[in-house]
């Protein structure tokens, strides 16, 4: 067994870095600069982050569709502020809105009221629809159960508006109705109107609302491929732009959230 060594061994130990004055020279020598200010931006403009996967670019803006969806929105405000009377809404049963249109016109020509109605518009709006996995450009009602009617309001004009098939009666504060301002008709009608404008200029809407007529949020589906193939889930969100729903499937006695590609489920 080897003895520990002794104290008196440890004062013989002596610890050689060198001579003493080439160290003292070497420290004459070193000099810290701590001004890194022009050398960190110089090295900031070369430095590169990559991280395996190529940054998502920012979509150039179509500055040509913005200036005549811009235009087409100037002229319906000038054409608006043209025209006399004041605009109201109506509402009416959903899904109605056309039929009421075309039964306010056909009463007021029934009543010789052209003098106090004027016009009845459905604000529309084109959407993409997917149906069975294939998207499709419709136009539909941009806001249900509403119809816009341009008038110049009287006991005479409100009666013939009020007594139309299908009219429930008009927006406003009890029985009065409360007529909009400009800008309010403009945001209504302009979807339709710019959706027109950038068709006939060869363009489209940089990005149309999608709605998914195959589901529902609350619908049961069943998953028909990957790991949870054959497995009744319950949809508790549609993303309809990517095209994916996230859906509760029981794994392992839980409710556990997955997301799917809309082809990868199908009502059970």
């Amino acid at each position: 067994m080897t003895d520990e060594p002794t104290e008196d061994q440890f004062k013989d130990i002596t610890l050689s870095f060198g001579d003493d004055d080439t160290v003292e020279e070497a420290a004459d020598d070193v000099e810290l600069n701590l001004d890194l200010s022009d050398d960190v931006e110089e090295l900031a403009d070369d430095i590169v982050l990559d991280f395996g996967e190529e940054t998502a670019e920012e979509p150039e803006k179509d500055e040509e569709s913005d200036d005549v969806a811009d235009a087409a929105v100037a002229a319906l405000r000038a054409e608006l502020t043209s025209k006399f009377g004041d605009w109201y809404v109506l509402h009416t049963y959903s899904g109605m809105e056309n039929r009421v249109k075309q039964n306010l016109e056909n009463r007021v020509k029934a009543l010789n009221m052209e003098d106090f109605i004027f016009e009845a518009v459905v604000p529309t709006e084109e959407t993409v629809e997917i149906r069975n996995g294939a998207k499709k450009t419709v136009t539909r009602t941009s806001h249900p159960g509403y119809v816009l009617v341009r008038m110049d309001l009287t006991d005479d004009s409100w009666s013939a508006v009020r007594h139309t098939p299908s009219v429930t009666g008009f927006v406003g504060y009890g029985n009065t109705p409360v007529a909009l301002d400009l800008d309010e008709v403009v945001k209504m009608l302009s979807p339709s109107v710019i959706a027109k404008a950038t068709a006939a200029a060869g363009q489209t809407t940089k990005r149309k609302k999608v709605e998914v007529a195959d589901f529902a949020v609350g619908n049961s589906v069943m998953v028909v491929d990957g790991p949870f193939a054959g497995v009744h889930a319950t949809i508790t969100e549609i993303n309809a732009h990517s095209e994916k729903v996230t859906v509760l499937v029981d794994f392992m006695g839980r409710e556990t959230p997955i997301e799917l590609d809309f082809s990868k489920v199908q009502k059970s």
